[in-house]
């Protein structure tokens, strides 16, 4: 009897140790994840003033346009929470949306090798920050599924684990990737 006891104390540890180990690999792809966008935001950022830079030459009287995407491309950089990301993110892609309309009334701007070379950067990182944020959320989702299922929800509040927010664009017209082609 003494036998069929320690053994269940034994898996019963386990267990436990397997659903921890678990918890932290979850925890680690979600911070991996959120590593990726960071780049790719990173090299958003870095090529804003560039892009601006080019248009300025063009359109200098859209002063408060382009002051707005530096503000916001501040804000973007100095972000610690997700949602503060999001919400800087996303204030963002409006202004460039703004920006790429003004470039629309310049077409000797539009014809400028190196605004097309801008503008095919922007939207490959565009592509690759879309990408990075899949596959944040998939890691967000399942580590947040494992915080709250049946039993592990015990040793993950036991282990201070709390659940991640996802990194979301919040309307259709946001999730869609800038349409660069002039």
């Amino acid at each position: 009897m003494t036998l069929v006891v320690i053994s269940l104390v034994i898996l019963v540890i386990v267990y436990c140790v397997y659903i921890y180990n678990s918890l932290i690999r979850l925890r680690t792809m979600v911070n991996e994840a959120w590593s990726g966008i960071d780049v790719q935001l990173q090299k958003r950022h870095d090529l804003i003033p560039n892009i601006v830079k080019v248009v300025q030459g063009y359109a200098a009287h859209e002063k408060n346009l382009f002051e707005s995407i530096t503000q916001l491309r501040t804000r973007g950089m100095e972000a610690t929470e997700v949602k503060e990301q999001e919400a800087a993110e996303v204030g963002l892609s409006k202004a460039l949306g703004k920006l790429f309309v003004v470039v629309e009334n310049y077409p000797e701007l539009k014809a400028n090798q190196n605004f097309l070379e801008l503008q095919k950067e922007l939207a490959v990182v565009e592509n690759d920050l879309q990408r990075a944020r899949r596959y944040y959320n998939g890691s967000v989702r399942n580590y947040n599924i494992m915080i709250e299922q049946f039993p592990s929800m015990f040793i993950a509040k036991a282990a201070n684990h709390s659940q991640r927010e996802f990194f979301d664009i919040k309307n259709e017209t946001e999730k869609a990737v800038p349409n660069l082609n002039f």
